[in-house]
């Protein structure tokens, strides 16, 4: 799929925020990391727009919002608060080495330690571990022994059915996603036997219900595309780690691929859709306040939901 030169310059434009323009030359353009225009845009990342804006509001302690310590007050408020300001940092692709992303990730990786499962938080639970990973594997913690425990945590956690679910449940869900997501960033030289048979089974779970089907009927908020995610789903997200876990050309995710293509908008754009939280679920309904957290308006081109699209069809061979 070509990308026309006004696209081009939409997403590369040098007011454009940097962590953009870092997606768009390397996974949408295939750039190497070496190019000196992808190292410009990783450098620019935390300097200033969205990362920054997020770095500004961080504790001199390495913590997000809350006055004290602990695991519960990590996680709150949703979704401003500790967990959710690194998980998005982690997905805008800033600089691990950044003095501020190690202090937040040692911080994190001393409280929420876990002696048998590497991390905890609370039983394991398989949301918050797989995001944990994910976005500590981003900071450069793949070989810590808790990011380790962990990531075998996640294969041992998985069902019969090859999903995962973030409550009590004999079954998997397409919302139970997390596992996947972290998986999807571990080098594939650094998977071991256990993490490569886990993500086949996970594969089949979701390449046999088209990333999509789970139900009598669509669930409409899988059909809204997001950023931040966070840990809620949507078919762009299941397009984004099945494609980077090399799944791409299976015949069975042409039903996803086509409809992102449908949503595409004349000039080559995608809209972001939805903040988060977004759910029409009345067995989980928003018992708390919380902040959403937002970079561009919903109902209008995304650069960043542009940037991943272009991305997941360029794997696919789109």
């Amino acid at each position: 799929m070509a990308i026309s030169k006004r696209l081009r310059d939409w997403l590369l434009h040098r007011d454009v925020d940097a962590s953009v323009r870092y997606r768009v030359l390397g996974d949408a353009l295939g750039k190497s990391q070496g190019d000196p225009a992808v190292v410009r845009a990783r450098k620019q990342i935390g300097q200033k727009g969205w990362a920054a804006q997020i770095l500004s509001r961080q504790h001199r302690d390495g913590h997000w919002e809350s006055e004290t310590i602990s695991q519960f007050e990590l996680y709150r408020p949703k979704y401003s608060g500790t967990l959710w300001s690194m998980l998005a940092l982690s997905d805008l692709g800033v600089n691990p080495k950044d003095p501020r992303i190690v202090k937040a990730a040692e911080l994190y990786l001393r409280v929420y330690q876990h002696a048998k499962h590497g991390l905890g938080f609370p039983d394991q639970e398989i949301c918050f571990m797989g995001n944990s990973v994910k976005m500590l594997i981003k900071f450069g913690r793949l070989h810590d022994p808790r990011v380790q425990k962990a990531i075998a945590t996640i294969a041992h956690k998985q069902k019969k059915d090859g999903g995962w679910h973030c409550f009590r449940s004999s079954t998997g869900t397409l919302d139970g996603w997390e596992g996947m997501g972290a998986f999807a960033v571990i080098p594939e030289e650094e998977r071991s036997p256990e993490v490569r048979r886990s993500i086949e089974r996970g594969a089949e779970f979701y390449l046999e219900r088209r990333l999509l089907n789970e139900g009598p009927t669509p669930y409409a908020p899988w059909l809204r595309l997001h950023f931040p995610v966070h840990y809620y789903y949507d078919f762009l997200v299941g397009l984004d780690f099945m494609t980077a876990l090399g799944y791409g050309k299976d015949r069975r995710l042409r039903p996803a691929l086509n409809r992102l293509e449908r949503m595409r908008n004349r000039d080559g754009t995608w809209n972001l859709d939805a903040l988060q939280p977004d759910s029409d679920d009345p067995n989980y309904p928003v018992r708390r306040s919380y902040y959403a957290m937002g970079f561009e308006l919903p109902g209008r081109p995304s650069r960043m939901i542009t940037a991943i699209a272009l991305a997941v069809l360029k794997r696919a061979g789109r």
